[in-house]
């Protein structure tokens, strides 16, 4: 698949998240494999004006698991599989969800970022940012062997 469309899908998932460490960061890498800085400034705040008729559906689809916060309607995943086959969209899932698993981490440590620069949040709390920061490593070393296990298993 091209590594742009990924970095696209992968943009428009952190977007609508309001990740910005991860957006900082897929910015950066958009750059990297092309993009220039007209297409990411007018992708960032949702416009359509680059985005490619063949990539839309995709980048709607990113969006959607993004809004439904990881729980998108059956229906859009069959869709995707439809426009792009089984193989692809399997693809771009992994690529948002792998996004949607850096957001997790991403969104407490840009809050705690904002709070040490003296710009906390509203809705955010010092304990909330610190537990998340802190307990994030320990689920990542429980996740590990049971994606390595899952996926043995569907083999």
């Amino acid at each position: 698949m091209d590594q742009k469309f990924i970095e696209s899908l992968m943009l428009a998932t952190t977007e609508v998240n309001g990740c910005e460490v991860c957006s900082y960061a897929h910015t950066q890498m958009t750059l990297k494999e092309g993009f220039t800085r007209e297409e990411i400034s007018s992708f960032l705040p949702g416009s359509e004006v680059f985005v490619k008729e063949e990539e839309a559906i995709g980048i709607l689809y990113a969006q959607h698991v993004a809004d439904t916060m990881g729980n998108p309607d059956p229906e859009t995943y069959e869709r995707l599989e439809r426009e792009y086959g089984a193989e692809k969209a399997c693809i771009m899932k992994a690529a948002i969800t792998v996004m949607m698993m850096g957001n997790i981490s991403g969104i407490p440590l840009s809050a705690f970022l904002r709070r040490v620069k003296g710009h906390a949040y509203e809705n955010s709390t010092l304990l909330y940012e610190i537990s998340m920061l802190l307990v994030q490593p320990a689920f990542m070393v429980l996740a590990l062997p049971h994606a390595l296990l899952k996926g043995f298993f569907a083999r």
